[in-house]
Parts: structure tokens; C-alpha cells; sequence
């Protein structure tokens, strides 16, 4: 009898021991995993995009040109309207990345599909150099017309901007564009924008002392 019961002691206090170390090298690693920081995890969510662009151009027909972008790591997708042709949608994806800290350089290789009043396929690339309050930002591609060879083109847009203050700034513009006719191959111009929390607001003007000038307003969003 006395010897069950000592049994029953012994296995009691085995078990005991058991749960007991079983407890603590559970807490053990639920205290030594690495836990998610809000910047993983900030690294890993999607981004977005949208900006709306109405321009008057002289002696043409005005018209409103609209962008959406989503980004995660690498990954980046765009579709356009009106952009690289007047009524022309295109939808894009590229990769994402980037070099330096204090100069930094972020570029995004990209390849689309056109399609409406002109349908084809184009590479392009996105890149953008900044330091401090400088950011020289450029976008050009050439855009190969499927069903009319000759209606091949290049398009690009550069701008070097400067900020006065985190929400102010102004800047400088190049772009040459198939979505209406100038007598100018490339189009230079200056532009002054702001923002506002998450939205920005822009103004571009286009040829002013070359020719009647053409206009731009561009409302930005991001989220």
C-alpha cells in the first residue's frame, strides 16, 4: 500500500515537473520570437495613387487625362486614360527599387498594353532623383503601334522641382506628348504646386513665350 502511494507521489511530482517546464520553455519562445514591427508590416501593405489632369490647350480640343497606381515591394501596376493617346486607356506593371539615403534614386521598368485610338505595346520607365528639397522626376517610353507602323512614337514627361516648404513647391517641365499637336517637338514650362495632407494640387504651364501657351491642372491623391 505504502508503496503505491509513493508511486502515485513520484508520478504526480514527475507530471508536476513536466507541466511546469513545458510552461516555461513555452513562455521562452513566445518571449524570444521576433515579433512583427509596424514597419514590416507597413513595408508589405499596398499603396495607391489616383491623379486627374485637365488641360486646355489653344487651338485644339481640351481634355482630362486620369492615372491609378498600386504598389507592394517591387510589385508596381498603372492604368491610364487619355495619357499616352487621346481617348486611349493603357495598363502597366513594373518593378519597384531604390538606391541611396541622402541621394536617392528610385527607378520602375515597366511594360504596357494600349488600346482604343491607338493600340499596341510599350516599354517604359519611371525614375526619380532626389536630394533634399530637390527631386528630378521622369517618365518617357515608346509606344509601338500594332495595327499602324508608322503611328509608332515616343512620349516623355520630366520635371525638376523644388520645395520652399514641405507643401510648397515649384519647379521646372519638359514633356513631349501624342495626345494633341504643337508646333514644338518638346514643350517646356514651369509649374507651382501644394499640398495638402494626402492630396496635392498642381499647376503646369506649357510653351509661354513661344506660343499661346497650354495649361494644366492636376489634383493627386494618395493612399
Amino acid at each position: 500500500m505504502r508503496i503505491k502511494q509513493r508511486t502515485r507521489r513520484t508520478l504526480g511530482a514527475v507530471a508536476a515537473a513536466i507541466v511546469l517546464l513545458t510552461n516555461k520553455a513555452l513562455g521562452q519562445e513566445t518571449t524570444n520570437s521576433s515579433p512583427t514591427t509596424s514597419e514590416e508590416v507597413a513595408d508589405h501593405k499596398w499603396s495607391f495613387s489616383a491623379s486627374v489632369d485637365t488641360s486646355f490647350v489653344p487651338d485644339d480640343r481640351d481634355f482630362v487625362a486620369a492615372a491609378f497606381t498600386a504598389d507592394r515591394d517591387w510589385l508596381h501596376l498603372e492604368a491610364h486614360y487619355n495619357y499616352e493617346d487621346l481617348e486611349t486607356g493603357s495598363l502597366w506593371a513594373g518593378y519597384n527599387f531604390s538606391v541611396g539615403e541622402q541621394l536617392v534614386l528610385e527607378a520602375t521598368p515597366m511594360l504596357g498594353g494600349i488600346f482604343g485610338h491607338t493600340t499596341g505595346i510599350a516599354p517604359s520607365a519611371k525614375l526619380s532623383l532626389s536630394y533634399g528639397r530637390f527631386a528630378l522626376d521622369s517618365e518617357g517610353g515608346y509606344v509601338f503601334d500594332v495595327g499602324d507602323s508608322p503611328g509608332n512614337f515616343s512620349y516623355i514627361w520630366s520635371e525638376l522641382t523644388y520645395s520652399l516648404a514641405d507643401w510648397l513647391r515649384v519647379g521646372l517641365v519638359a514633356t513631349r506628348s501624342n495626345a494633341y499637336e504643337t508646333d514644338l517637338d518638346i514643350e517646356r514650362g514651369f509649374s507651382a504646386g501644394f499640398s495638402y495632407k494626402s492630396v496635392d494640387f498642381t499647376t503646369y504651364v506649357f510653351n509661354l513665350g513661344w506660343e499661346a501657351p497650354t495649361v494644366t491642372f492636376s489634383v493627386g491623391l494618395n493612399f
